[in-house]
């Protein structure tokens, strides 16, 4: 590798470049691999990659047979444990003493997460939106002979003639009213988003606020990771608080149903460039992460996770999430579960404006400083 040409060019790939010594300390990295890595070739060179060495044994046996054997080696979609305990997805080629001065192997690191979010994603999707018609259906099925029954009881209640008798049918009364509520929430948000710019941030701090009150004095740690340089949003802000707060409820349950230690709700918002959301590709999105350390979701929920009824909690609705994701698709976003070691991570992604629109006088400035602030209640 010519030390002068081949950065230039690498700086244009697509494909994350990793260049190490024989200490493990990088000698280069293009602008891509800092995006894959989540770090800066100088927080890089000053940390080294022992960290993403012990976080992945099967690179470090990978490499060192590359070396031994003195030739390229290939892994496709190999799982990676990056910083912060992201798990990203990449076809790998090691490249051992490259043409590089003072070089001991480079990584060349094709992240395929995307295409497979994508795929993922719409085979999700679909069958999120067959499962939702089916309950559609059913739901209405449903609605018409508890209506009856309701009825029914109401008239057998006036013509009872003992009053304690009346007991029985208020039981029946107040159980189809129970089940009315079950099927409405099935059936989803009715109201049709009321669209306005609004600052992200605001939802997310009410939410908080009312998470605050309801933990009165048990135990429960906020870390908030706010992006200022976040444009407003074309969404509806009740909405955005209703998902939110779905979201954060059940991150708080699993923590304490899993008596979590010490447990730790985070919200963190950043900026997202060229993100595709249900095929279509938007210009700029907002990515909102709710994450805690509590359990973790089961291994046998994640492809089932936003469908209605499925819930991994004992006597939990599983309509949450489902009702999370219907509001999200309303403004053309979504949530998604992303996989990650000793926290659980959803993220709301919508973008700023479906049609591409942008608030006025508001930009987005890469030069401004994100917020990071630690708090307890």
């Amino acid at each position: 590798m010519n030390s002068r040409s081949e950065p230039r060019l690498a700086d244009t790939l697509n494909t994350a470049i990793v260049v190490l010594d024989e200490r493990n300390r990088p000698i280069y990295l293009n602008p891509a691999a800092e995006q894959f890595l989540g770090t800066s070739y100088t927080a890089a060179l000053k940390s080294g990659f022992d960290a993403v060495f012990e976080a992945n044994p099967l690179l470090v046996d990978i490499i060192r047979e590359s070396l031994a054997s003195n030739q390229v080696m290939t892994l496709r979609e190999m799982e990676l444990v990056l910083a912060h305990e992201l798990v990203r997805v990449a076809d790998c080629a090691i490249t051992p003493m490259p043409n590089y001065p003072e070089a001991r192997v480079m990584l060349e690191l094709n992240d395929i997460e995307r295409h497979l979010r994508i795929s993922r994603d719409a085979r999700i999707n679909s069958l999120q939106l067959t499962t939702r018609e089916m309950m559609r259906g059913l739901a209405h099925e449903l609605k018409n002979p508890l209506g009856g029954l309701r009825g029914a009881a109401q008239l057998l209640e006036r013509e009872l003639p003992n009053e304690g008798l009346t007991e029985y049918t208020r039981i029946i009364l107040q159980e189809t009213d129970r089940l009315r509520g079950l099927i409405d929430r099935m059936l989803g948000p009715i109201d049709r988003p009321d669209f306005e710019w609004i600052n992200v941030h605001e939802p997310l701090e009410q939410v908080r606020q009312l998470l605050r009150i309801e933990a009165g004095d048990k135990r429960l740690d906020w870390k908030l990771d706010y992006d200022p340089s976040l444009p407003d949003v074309w969404a509806d802000r009740d909405q955005m608080v209703q998902i939110v707060l779905n979201l954060a409820r059940n991150a708080v349950q699993a923590m304490r149903e899993g008596d979590t230690p010490r447990p730790r709700l985070t919200f963190r918002t950043r900026v997202l460039r060229q993100f595709t959301i249900h095929g279509k590709r938007h210009r700029l999105a907002v990515r909102v992460d709710v994450e805690d350390n509590g359990p973790g979701v089961p291994e046998s929920l994640v492809e089932t996770l936003f469908l209605p009824m499925v819930s991994g909690r004992p006597g939990g609705s599983g309509l949450g999430l489902s009702l999370a994701q219907t509001i999200a698709e309303r403004h053309q976003g979504m949530i998604e579960f992303v996989p990650m070691r000793r926290v659980t991570r959803f993220s709301l992604i919508l973008p700023i404006h479906p049609d591409g629109g942008s608030p006025s006088g508001r930009t987005v400035s890469d030069s401004r400083k994100r917020v990071t602030t630690p708090c307890k209640p």
